[in-house]
């Protein structure tokens, strides 16, 4: 028997509420600051805003999906995804939205907590693989960087980016 539409759609809610909480690129900026002081409601206003992209667009296609999260995430991180999670986020988010039209309740709720169950097992391990306030493990383990201080005279040029970049350096004195 499928579920009463309400209770899907609550469920839906939470489905992008747990798919955006275990998205590591999104949880990164947020963590470090990328969307400013209000990382944290604006990722929390992400949830409400793909919930309503969903209910509003019929048929969506997974490449307007990733559009879709790719210029929110540029718009309100400064982030631009390039990790390949775009597409497997779009696609858990697609899933659970079929899910959801299809009114299969226990489906949704079942994938609802595989991926909380997973938010929280990757939320253990940032947080044993952080090193302790105040510790200098971080220092020791990075390499020493050597300057070749051999030749005089200006550095060279830097090489033209592959990206079609150009690097502006200061003008000396």
């Amino acid at each position: 028997m499928a579920a009463p539409m309400e209770e899907t759609r609550g469920l839906f809610g939470q489905g992008v509420r747990a798919v955006l909480g275990s998205w590591a690129a999104l949880q990164i900026a947020v963590e470090h600051g990328f969307g400013g002081a209000h990382g944290r409601e604006k990722a929390e206003w992400m949830v409400g805003a793909v919930e309503q992209y969903f209910h509003s667009n019929a048929a969506l296609e997974p490449d307007e999906v990733e559009d879709f999260l790719a210029e929110v995430l540029n718009n309100e991180f400064d982030t631009i995804i390039e990790d390949g999670s775009l597409a497997e986020v779009s696609q858990q988010l697609q899933s659970l939205f079929a899910h959801c039209q299809l009114g299969e309740g226990p489906a949704l709720a079942e994938a609802i907590a595989r991926l909380t169950q997973w938010q929280q097992e990757v939320g253990r391990a940032a947080t044993q693989a952080r090193p302790a306030e105040g510790s200098s493990s971080e220092e020791e383990e990075r390499p020493e960087e050597v300057m070749d201080c051999s030749s005089p005279g200006p550095p060279p040029d830097p090489p033209p980016a592959e990206d079609g970049w150009t690097l502006v350096q200061k003008k000396k004195k």
